[in-house]
């Protein structure tokens, strides 16, 4: 069986839970999953893991604890992107300050018309 990837948005309800079918779907978690939760550079990444403090509920969401949101600076209603990294079993949320801050440092901006940035 191929191995799929998957990348997706969702947005952070108020009791910091975040879906996308696509993302959990990608990574083949099921409800019941155990999974541990970390943070790394403003990034949430959440893991497979048996001993995992967190359970993979039946529909398909990570929920996020408080004190993960505000180190990451995540708020209810924020837009995050997900992404699955199928082969290191793991789910990364970057909230958008995040991408915005690598795109600028590793992504120049094109110049608009005339020369204008």
């Amino acid at each position: 069986m191929p191995v799929r990837s998957g990348c997706g948005f969702g947005q952070i309800d108020a009791s910091g839970r975040v879906a996308d079918r696509v993302t959990v779907t990608a990574l083949g978690w099921r409800p019941g999953d155990r999974l541990i939760l970390t943070v790394a550079a403003g990034v949430v990444l959440a893991r497979r893991d048996p001993g995992g403090p967190v359970t993979m509920p039946t529909r398909p969401y990570v929920a996020i604890p408080a004190a993960l949101r505000h180190r990451c600076g995540l708020e209810p209603g924020d837009r995050v992107l997900l992404a699955a990294f199928p082969g290191q079993d793991a789910l990364a949320v970057y909230s958008f300050a995040v991408v915005g801050q690598a795109l600028s440092a590793h992504v120049p901006f094109p110049r608009g018309e005339g020369g204008r940035s």
